[in-house]
């Protein structure tokens, strides 16, 4: 198992959110965080049906990123897609 592997299946078994953002916080830069937080922002974005360029325009990130997380979302068996979905259903 890789590391990045292992990281995954230790934060699956935190309960705590808050626990999870401190491990985050901690293992990210802040230009990291940012920029994870801005990509999970965009793709829900997406999921609601907003434009790319009002994504970009509003947050005012490149097309290519949004387009990145466009593409992820309509992968057959995205990963994204899961997580926005399992999102919607926790809110």
């Amino acid at each position: 198992m890789g590391p990045l592997a292992e990281l995954a299946q230790l934060l699956n078994q935190i309960e705590d959110p808050v626990l999870v953002e401190s491990v985050l916080t901690a293992l990210l830069t802040p230009a990291e965080a940012k920029d994870l937080s801005a990509r999970w922002e965009l793709v829900k974005r997406l999921d609601q049906g907003e434009t790319q360029r009002q994504i970009a325009k509003e947050m005012r990130l490149s097309l290519c990123k949004i387009t990145r997380g466009s593409r992820e979302l309509k992968k057959p068996q995205s990963a994204l897609k899961a997580l926005v979905e399992l999102h919607k259903r926790e809110r």
